[in-house]
């Protein structure tokens, strides 16, 4: 049985960067991924970076003043082909970056514990056993497949890994969950030219987030064309005529909507499955994800979690910021946890994308601060009018008392590059005329943010 220091069990964002970091310093590490096509993890292969080439294409498709059914259809098929052209490329490279070097061997297969210290790899019907000093586990997450009736039967059911295969632009698409995956996917079809409707449970759109934000998103999802049927019941999918039909009820009422095609998107899921967990003593919480502690360590002393697996925010920039921790606890003293993350950052890209950090208005009252608040239309940014992009909400919360940022949400163009601006003002912070005083270049979406926190009162 071959020893190793690690033995890492996936290829994503956290893992590969600590199998290069430990390879560095003299370990001998062991990297197990059980599909070649996840080298590299989720973000590049089936997430982050192929849906936003895809959400890239549209703005290129509106650019060229493509209208016509036909037009629209061969430029998503050609949109399909560059984005497997660019992540095919980014795989391999994250591929040769540690299956070039002499102290990392790379395993094409399932691992599972045999016990804390010993990893099985299953491949092609044959085992193969390998020895650890210290494990990591990077499985990531997984797709919730509901128990609906006549889903895993029908023909028409895609994930958001299988809508993306797709060659031919659906021209009716119906999307389960009107969560922040469902809703790029709505949005990034509505631009491409498919007929979309998103189906959810609940009463209103995007429940986390500042209701006059989620609401001025919704008008700017209809103004697509993108039909929501919210408060309503998924009952059954059956396949007839060559389509796909979604049954549904809302209160006494039931309909059903024709699709070419269904994508699946409630939500996701801690990869955790087959691992064999308890034969190593680690433990997982009601939802599956890996029990860890401050500094990732399950509950085996040898063992970490990293990333989606071990529960928590679904980015691959916390999935880095894990290995920070790791390396830190590892080789610089122990002084860093996950209790140091209080300002994190987030995306929804769709079309104008809408950021945040920290609480909502609603969200600070109810925990007791006085607030101020400042509110901005995108359409009065200079920049936004220039790009032709201005529809959109920008808002900010503030700490009457010290007049620290609470929060902030950014609902207009280019706010996936401006929201980290306001996150290193909270990191520091700053009080929130820093950035209300703050000499920004010009034109640029960046310098709104004068005007934004200039409107507190």
């Amino acid at each position: 049985m071959k020893k190793y220091d690690a033995i890492i069990i996936g290829f994503g964002k956290g893992g590969k960067t600590l199998a290069g970091f430990l390879a560095g310093k003299g370990q001998n590490v062991a990297l197990i991924e059980k599909s070649d096509k996840m080298y590299g993890g989720t973000c590049i292969n089936i997430g982050c970076i192929p849906t936003k080439k895809l959400v890239d294409s549209t703005k290129v498709l509106k650019n060229k003043g493509l209208s016509g059914i036909e037009e629209k259809e061969r430029f998503y098929t050609e949109s399909i082909n560059n984005k497997n052209t660019l992540i095919g490329a980014l795989r391999g490279k994250n591929y040769e970056m540690l299956a070039t070097k002499e102290n990392i061997d790379i395993y094409d297969g399932f691992g599972s514990f045999a016990s804390k210290n010993v990893v099985n790899i299953e491949s092609n019907g044959e085992n193969v056993q390998i020895e650890g000093e210290k494990i990591f586990i990077n499985t990531g997450s997984a797709t919730i497949i509901p128990g609906i009736k006549g889903l895993k039967e029908s023909n028409h059911v895609y994930t958001s890994t299988s809508i993306m295969e797709l060659k031919e632009l659906p021209k009716k698409l119906t999307i389960l969950g009107a969560g922040y995956i469902g809703l790029e996917f709505a949005s990034m079809y509505a631009d491409f030219g498919s007929e979309v409707t998103v189906i959810d449970l609940a009463q209103r759109l995007m429940p986390r987030e500042d209701e006059e934000i989620a609401d001025r998103a919704k008008a700017i999802f209809e103004a697509k064309g993108i039909k929501f049927l919210l408060e309503s019941k998924i009952e059954e999918i059956i396949d007839k005529n060559g389509k796909g039909y979604v049954q549904i009820s809302q209160g006494a009422s039931k309909s059903e909507i024709e699709s070419d095609a269904i994508l699946v998107a409630i939500g996701r899921k801690p990869n955790t499955e087959g691992l064999n967990l308890e034969v190593a003593g680690v433990k997982t919480d009601e939802k599956g994800a890996v029990v860890v502690d401050e500094t990732l360590k399950t509950t085996a002393d040898n063992i970490w979690a990293m990333g989606d697996v071990k529960g928590g925010l679904q980015f691959t920039y916390i999935s880095l910021d894990d290995f920070r921790i790791i390396r830190d606890n590892l080789y610089n003293g122990g002084n860093r946890t996950v209790n140091d993350r209080n300002v994190i950052p987030y995306s929804v890209f769709i079309n104008p994308p809408l950021s945040r950090v920290g609480m909502t208005e609603s969200e600070a009252i109810a925990k007791g601060y006085e607030v101020k608040t400042g509110r901005l239309e995108a359409m009065a940014i200079p920049k936004a009018k220039i790009e032709g992009v201005t529809d959109g909400l920008l808002k900010a919360v503030i700490d009457a008392k010290t007049d620290k940022i609470l929060g902030c949400t950014l609902l207009c163009n280019t706010s996936h590059e401006m929201i980290n601006i306001v996150a290193a003002a909270m990191k520091a912070e700053q009080k929130y005329t820093f950035l209300k005083d703050m000499i920004f270049t010009h034109p640029t979406m960046s310098e709104a943010l004068n005007d934004l926190f200039g409107s507190v009162k």
